[in-house]
């Protein structure tokens, strides 16, 4: 990708890397922009004014601007365009302007990713230079003040989410867990207490709050909830979360008309905790029951399990019969979206980079820096994130229609 770093000439001494090399992508970079500007103008013939002439025509040259490649640094001047069109709205004159050579960017957004990202891997910003020096180009507007301001705007990004509006959106499932992405949060015990949602519309994911808290405590999630609630969250039809009883009592006095699903990932890390040593027909037992056919198969399943192993391991076989219907809840959602709602393995996901990338961070400057650069990596990722399987299905959850083992039922007995 290519990025603008600053105007005027450039040293390219010391580098072990052609003269021709520079050249072509100096070409690439050109004829890219002229292709972009004839289509631009192209389109755009029919303009005319009154005496018959284009509103839209070349006007030479910019001033010649260096821009960091793969390469490294090249020189390159960008095509300008006389554009007379006025925009009926603003009254103002329109403009060209290309999204490979903006005229008002400095650094590609790759470039803002690196960064970050050097610094969530725990590279002090005084290294930055050092670092980079022994890539092509690669110190270019790099300093320590560039990830202070980066630092600074997180913050910002992340108070700006805290009070976003969220009465446009409908949140027909949501997941709910406590992550630990080791980062100096504010107390001993703490950790980043999430909620990721999925949009009624489209079946997007998305990421819906995000802050610090005690994870076993009702109080924390509380609040989060009562916030969400605040900036228009309705009651999502299903939650999923993991075994905290503060995250269910906080869940159905914040959003009673919900139903509970407990995550089947961290009921088996339980079930397994109980048991003296490995017991794979266990494992093999529960993996049946949550992967069964439909709601009377895993109950038969759950059942032949108590019958098997109650006696020898009656601790760990009551973690599964205790909480038999929060177990099973997903049996009456759609069968598309069963993978999804068996675990909170969507937040796991999301939050796998950010564990990795915080791992041997140092010098967190306080909560809100902490829990802004965790922040950060999570909504860098979200655009990539799977829409949930069978997308189109999640309109008729929250309109009311009613599964029977993943099918739907037919549209008399929806209405009746």
């Amino acid at each position: 990708m290519l990025s603008v770093v600053t105007d005027g000439d450039s040293t390219q001494s010391g580098s072990p890397i052609d003269e021709s090399v520079w050249e072509g992508a100096r070409r690439l970079l050109a004829a890219a922009l002229e292709a972009k500007v004839n289509q631009y103008i192209a389109e755009l013939t029919a303009d005319i004014d009154d005496h018959g002439r284009h509103l839209v025509v070349r006007n030479g040259h910019h001033k010649a601007t260096t821009v960091v490649t793969a390469a490294g640094p090249v020189e390159v001047k960008a095509p300008r365009v006389n554009d007379r069109r006025v925009d009926d709205a603003t009254g103002e004159r329109e403009r060209f302007s290309s999204r490979i050579l903006a005229p008002w960017c400095r650094k590609s957004r790759r470039i803002y990713e690196v960064l970050p990202l050097l610094y969530l891997h725990g590279l002090p910003p005084g290294d930055f230079v050092p670092t980079l020096e022994q890539f092509p180009g690669g110190t270019a507007s790099l300093s320590p003040a560039t990830v202070t301001r980066l630092t600074k705007q997180w913050s910002e990004d992340h108070a700006a989410f805290r009070t976003r509006d969220l009465s446009d959106r409908d949140f027909v499932y949501v997941w709910a867990d406590g992550v630990h992405p080791q980062v100096r949060l504010g107390q001993a015990h703490s950790c980043v207490l999430v909620l990721l949602g999925v949009l009624r519309l489209d079946g997007t994911k998305e990421l819906i709050a995000l802050a610090e808290g005690l994870r076993e405590s009702t109080e924390p999630w509380a609040d989060l909830l009562r916030d969400c609630r605040r900036h228009g969250v309705r009651d999502p039809e299903l939650s999923i979360g993991d075994d905290v009883m503060g995250l269910w009592r906080a869940l159905a006095e914040v959003f009673p008309a919900m139903r509970p699903q407990r995550c089947w990932v961290h009921r088996s890390r339980n079930v397994t905790n109980c048991l003296p040593k490995a017991q794979p027909g266990v494992t093999k037992a529960m993996q049946e029951s949550y992967n069964a056919e439909s709601r009377t198969h895993a109950e038969k399943a759950i059942e032949a399990s108590a019958k098997t192993y109650g006696a020898k391991f009656s601790k760990a076989v009551a973690k599964i019969t205790e909480d038999w219907d929060q177990l099973l809840a997903f049996y009456d959602f759609p069968a598309e979206h069963w993978i999804h709602l068996r675990t909170t393995n969507p937040i796991e996901s999301a939050f796998s980079t950010v564990k990795l990338r915080t791992k041997v961070i140092r010098g967190a400057e306080g909560l809100a820096a902490a829990l802004a650069m965790v922040f950060e990596r999570v909504g860098s990722g979200q655009a990539r994130w799977r829409a949930i399987t069978g997308a189109h299905l999640v309109l008729l959850v929250r309109a009311g229609a009613r599964f029977e083992n993943g099918i739907l039922v037919e549209r008399s007995e929806v209405a009746a």
